[in-house]
Formats: C-alpha cells, structure tokens, sequence
C-alpha cells in the first residue's frame, strides 16, 4: 500500500480526501494507518496548517524521491499487466 502512496504523492502534495479517491479500493483506517507509518519512518511528510477547518497535506521526504525511478518502473509494470490483473 505504501507503494500506491507513493504513486499517488510523485506528482506533489496532497489532502487526506485526495489520497483516498485516488486509491481504488483503500479503507480510511488503512490509509490513516499507512500515513502513519509512513511518517514515522520519513517516507512522507505531514503539514498541519493552522486553519478552521485544519488543513493538513502530504508529501515524499527527499529520501522517498530517491525511489522515482523504480516507482515509474512499478507503475510501468502495473500499466502493463493490469488487463490480465482484471480478468483473473
């Protein structure tokens, strides 16, 4: 899951609620969870702006930017195969 983050974040910042629609399929609970873990590792960031409501967005560390290319690479993979994915 952590991998389809960093799919999702390789094109910039993003809110909670963009995350969640751009990953089919992936629960609230998941994706708090994996942000979390995430954080706590230094694969994302998190930034809370102080605004009613509160704004928080996400983004890769420089350290996840390191993985551009094997993430185009699995991106790549999944364009590939993802008819024969689908009808399994």
């Amino acid at each position: 899951m952590g991998a389809a983050i960093c799919c999702v974040l390789e094109n910039g910042k993003m809110r909670f609620g963009e995350l969640k629609k751009s990953i089919q399929g992936i629960t609230e609970r998941m994706l708090t969870l994996q942000l979390r873990k995430m954080e706590a590792n230094k694969l994302i960031k998190r930034t809370v702006y102080a605004e009613v409501p509160p704004r928080v967005e996400y983004e890769m560390t420089s350290i996840t930017r390191e993985l551009d290319p094997i993430i185009k690479e699995l991106q790549a993979w999944g364009e590939k195969h993802r008819k024969m994915m689908e009808h399994t």
